[in-house]
C-alpha cells in the first residue's frame, strides 16, 4: 500500500478456544488482545455457530474496557471461513456467505464464526463488513486438480491470507507489481503451505491438512499403501487416524512435543534423533519448493518464507530456515518475513476497499 490512510478497522480472528481482536488505524496497530475461552464457557453450545452471540459479547466488552467506541470504526473485518472455492480478494459479508457458513459449512472450523460476528457488529453502526483471502481461496489451474484417482480431486485449502500478504510484501520490496512476478511462497506454522504464484495468481498449493511436508503436528503426505494398511489394521478408529494425520502427526509423533523451542533445546543438548527429525522437516519443505519451481517452469523471481515458523527467535528459527535456504537458493533469491501478519493483512484488505485501491468482491456460493 503506497499511500497512508487513517481508516480505523476492527479485526476479528476466532480460534477454537480464543478470540483474537485488533484495532488498526491505517497500518498502525493500536490495540491487540487474545480473549481466552474456557471449555465450560463453550460446552453449552451444541453447534459451533451457536457461539457467535457469545463471541460478539466478549468482543464488545473488551472494546468497552479499553475505551473504544463502535462509532469509531470505519469497517469490521473477519478472518473468513472455509467457504466454497473462491478467488482471492476482499469480500463483502453478505447473506449468501452467512447462510452457507451457518447451514452447510464445507468444514466445521472456528474461522467460520468470523463473518457472522463481524457482520453483526458492523450492523450496529451501519458500517461495511468484510472477509479477506480466506482458507478456501482457489486459483489452481485445471491440471493441478488431478490427483491420480477420478474420485479424488486436489483442492486448494491453504494459509491463503498469510501467503498472499507475504507475496504482496515481497513484490513491494522488489519494486514490481505482484501481478508481474512469479514466486514460491511458504507459510511455516502448525501447518505448512507451499504455493506457486504466477503473475498474481496462486496456481498451485499443497493442502496443508493432508499433503506436502510434515509439520509440528501434521503428518503431511504419507506412503499410501502403508497408510491404507494402518487404516484397516483394526488398531485405530477413524477419529484416531484423523488425529494421527492432523494434530498428532509430524514432530509430536516422533519426539513427543509440538513445541519447536523444546526441539531446539534437545538439539543443543546433543540429541541426534531430534536433529534428524528437524532436518527432515526442512528437507521435505525444500523438496516441495523444488516441485513448485517446476510448476513455474523454473521462472522464479523469488522464494518467500513467512509465518511464526520463520521466526528469528526460537521456534523454527534461523538455523531451521538456513537448512531450507541451502537447498533452494539455487532456484531464486530467498526472502524471509518472520512472524504472523495475518491481523494486519485483514485490516489492509479492508483499507484497500475503503480507499478505492481495490474493488470489493461479492460472494456467491
Amino acid at each position: 500500500m503506497n499511500k497512508e490512510y487513517n481508516y480505523k478497522i476492527l479485526v476479528i480472528n476466532p480460534g477454537s478456544t480464543s478470540t483474537a481482536i485488533s484495532v488498526f488505524q491505517g497500518e498502525k496497530e493500536l490495540f491487540q488482545k487474545t480473549i481466552r475461552h474456557s471449555l465450560d464457557e463453550l460446552k453449552k453450545y451444541e453447534k459451533l455457530m451457536d457461539q457467535y452471540p457469545f463471541r460478539e459479547q466478549v468482543i464488545l466488552k473488551s472494546l468497552k474496557e479499553n475505551n473504544f467506541s463502535l462509532d469509531e470504526f470505519d469497517a469490521i473485518v473477519g478472518r473468513g471461513g472455509i467457504l466454497s472455492p473462491l478467488a482471492s480478494g476482499t469480500y463483502y459479508i453478505n447473506q449468501a456467505m452467512l447462510e452457507e457458513l451457518r447451514e452447510r459449512p464445507r468444514v466445521e472450523h472456528a474461522s467460520n464464526l468470523a463473518a457472522q460476528v463481524a457482520y453483526e457488529i458492523a450492523q450496529k453502526i451501519m458500517a461495511p463488513s468484510f472477509i479477506v483471502d480466506p482458507v478456501a481461496v482457489d486459483e489452481m489451474e485445471p491440471i493441478a486438480r488431478i490427483s491420480g484417482l477420478p474420485e479424488i480431486k486436489r483442492e486448494s485449502l491453504s494459509h491463503a491470507l498469510s501467503l498472499k500478504a507475504a507475496a504482496r510484501r515481497a513484490a513491494q520490496e522488489i519494486g514490481k507489481p505482484y501481478q508481474e512476478l512469479n514466486m514460491i511462497v511458504i507459510h511455516l506454522g502448525g501447518g505448512i503451505s507451499i504455493s506457486a504464484h504466477q503473475k498474481g495468481k496462486m496456481i498451485d498449493v499443497n493442502d496443508a491438512s493432508s499433503e506436502g511436508p510434515f509439520s509440528a503436528e501434521r503428518s503431511g503426505g504419507l506412503p499410501v499403501q502403508a497408510l491404507i494398511k494402518m487404516c484397516y489394521s483394526g488398531q485405530y478408529t477413524l477419529q484416531e487416524m484423523r488425529n494421527k494425520v492432523m494434530g498428532k502427526g509430524g514432530i509430536v509423533a516422533y519426539l513427543g512435543t509440538n513445541n519447536t523451542l523444546e526441539v531446539e533445546e534437545l538439539i543443543s543438548n546433543g540429541n541426534q534423533d531430534a536433529e534428524l527429525i528437524y532436518k527432515a522437516m526442512a528437507y521435505q519443505i525444500a523438496k516441495c519448493i523444488g516441485e513448485m519451481a517446476t510448476v513455474l517452469k523454473g521462472k522464479v523471481d523469488c522464494i518467500v518464507i513467512t509465518g511464526n515458523g520463520a521466526g528469528d527467535k526460537g521456534a523454527l528459527g534461523n538455523t531451521f530456515v538456513s537448512w531450507i535456504k541451502e537447498r533452494v537458493k539455487f532456484i531464486a533469491p530467498v526472502m524471509v518475513f518472520p512472524g504472523s501478519e495475518e491481523m494486519k493483512a485483514l485490516a489492509m484488505g479492508a483499507i484497500r476497499i475503503l480507499s478505492g485501491e481495490e474493488k470489493p468482491k461479492v460472494y456467491n456460493s
